[in-house]
Parts: structure tokens; C-alpha cells; sequence
């Protein structure tokens, strides 16, 4: 399978150790459960083992889900990534149409797995994102943001 979601090598750890976790500790505790649960005697009216159940499932498809995102997840190898231009990987400070150079904001370009708001995280493929990827220091740049506003800016600053 060919790898084509590149991650931050952080995140990209934090979801090898998630799903490592899941497959070890996650499925004793819902082995304990099953079995405790069991204990109770008749399981078509066992509301214990029908949620240690329910949890099994959740737990089985949550390590799926991982590892078909870890089969073509690789990490970005930031001594690779150049900062001659916005992708990701890379912070970019912005300066938006009418603010003050003390209002300008930093965002990291992330995919959207990875994306966090409150970190200023945004996805390449998010409109603010679209507009920036492949832009150069000084480049103005324009996009129509989701509430339908057209927005202008300015990168000031592109960097690791």
C-alpha cells in the first residue's frame, strides 16, 4: 500500500503508541470485563455483558481503524522539508487585511487527521490551508473563508 498521509512524527508516534495500547491493555480490560460479566449468569439479559460486548466491537474497530491509517501514514522528515515555501509541516505567520503586525498569527499546515484548532492546527485542505500551500514569504494571499468572506493576508513568516 503506498504511504500518502504524511504526519508529524510526533503524531505519527502518538498513534503507533495508541494503537499498541489498544491492543494490549485495551483488550485485557475488555477480556476482564467479558468475563466478569459472564459471571452473571444468563446473557441474553445481561446488560453487563452486553456492554462488555458493545465495548469489544468499539475496541476491534478502533485498532482497524488505525492500522489501515498507519499503513499509509509516514512520518515527514522535517530535515527534508524546505522553508522556502507553505506545506506541510510547516508554521506560516500570517498577517490578516486591516490588522496590526501585533495581531499577526502563526498556523501550522497539518493533515487533517491532525488537525487542532486550539494549537492553531489547520488542514492543507481547509480553505485557509489551500490558499497558503506552495505560497512564498511576502506572497499576498486571498480565499474565500467558510462563512462565504473573501479574506486577504500576508505571510510574513515561513519556519519549522
Amino acid at each position: 500500500m503506498e504511504k500518502t498521509i504524511p504526519l508529524s512524527q510526533q503524531y505519527f508516534d502518538e498513534l503507533n503508541s495508541r494503537l499498541q495500547y489498544l491492543k494490549t491493555t485495551g483488550k485485557a480490560e475488555v477480556a476482564l470485563a467479558l468475563k466478569t460479566a459472564k459471571e452473571f449468569g444468563d446473557l441474553s439479559e445481561n446488560a453487563e455483558y452486553t456492554a462488555a460486548k458493545d465495548a469489544q466491537q468499539k475496541l476491534e474497530i478502533d485498532i482497524m481503524r488505525l492500522e489501515e491509517i498507519l499503513a499509509q501514514a509516514y512520518p515527514i522528515d522535517m530535515s527534508l522539508v524546505s522553508t522556502k515555501s507553505v506545506q506541510i509541516g510547516l508554521s506560516v505567520k500570517v498577517l490578516f487585511d486591516g490588522d496590526d503586525e501585533e495581531d499577526a498569527e502563526t498556523y501550522t499546515i497539518v493533515n487533517s487527521l491532525e488537525v487542532n484548532t486550539a494549537e492553531n492546527k489547520i488542514s492543507d485542505e481547509s480553505p485557509l490551508g489551500k490558499a497558503l500551500m506552495g505560497k512564498k514569504k511576502g506572497d499576498e494571499v486571498s480565499f474565500k473563508s467558510p462563512g462565504g468572506a473573501m479574506v486577504g493576508l500576508k505571510i510574513l513568516e515561513i519556519k519549522k
